[in-house]
């Protein structure tokens, strides 16, 4: 009998031990990843200059082993405080979508290309020259071209990452 007893003690005391220590201690357990499911950073090799006008620096991505994409759209935003015109200024360019693969790489350099060109277009149909502050980010596939902040905020896939970029309008013409 005080065998019995003590293997139903030694199993509640088993039992007892197996519940989660995190739980029982009250420290919550901190997730691996935090933040946006990617995080962004300019490549810091210097760029060619884009005949558009306008060279964005390589965009290199770290991602969230479990929050991968496949694609995603790169969005540019820039200051548009410097545009001469007095009607109503957009201040966002939408790329297309680009395939992102892996846990780490960098945004294709025809792709970034394209990005360069778009913006010379932009900034060029607005006056604009010289110093450029810029923000970039990445969000999911699906997003309308004309998206605003509600949905860029909803499909957000990076934080924004500023910079500085310089554009010289090749055409001249303002």
């Amino acid at each position: 009998m005080r065998r019995a007893i003590l293997v139903v003690i030694g199993g509640l005391a088993l039992l007892a031990g197996c519940k989660d220590q995190g739980d029982k201690a009250g420290i919550p357990v901190e997730p691996k990843w935090k933040g946006a499911p990617y995080r962004l950073a300019f490549d810091t090799k210097e760029a060619k200059p884009n005949p558009a006008g306008v060279t964005i620096p390589g965009i290199k991505f770290t991602a969230n082993p479990e929050d991968l994409e496949r694609r995603a759209i790169l969005v540019v935003r820039f200051d548009s405080s410097g545009v001469k015109n007095s009607g109503a200024v957009t201040d966002q360019m939408t790329m297309g979508p680009v395939d992102v693969v892996g846990t780490e790489g960098a945004l294709p350099a025809d792709y970034m290309s394209e990005a360069d060109k778009g913006l010379a277009r932009i900034l060029g149909a607005y006056c604009m020259k010289g110093k450029v502050k810029i923000s970039v980010m990445l969000a999911r596939s699906s997003i309308s071209p004309q998206a605003g902040d509600a949905e860029l905020n909803e499909k957000r896939l990076s934080d924004w990452l500023p910079a500085e970029v310089v554009f010289k309008n090749p055409h001249g013409g303002c």
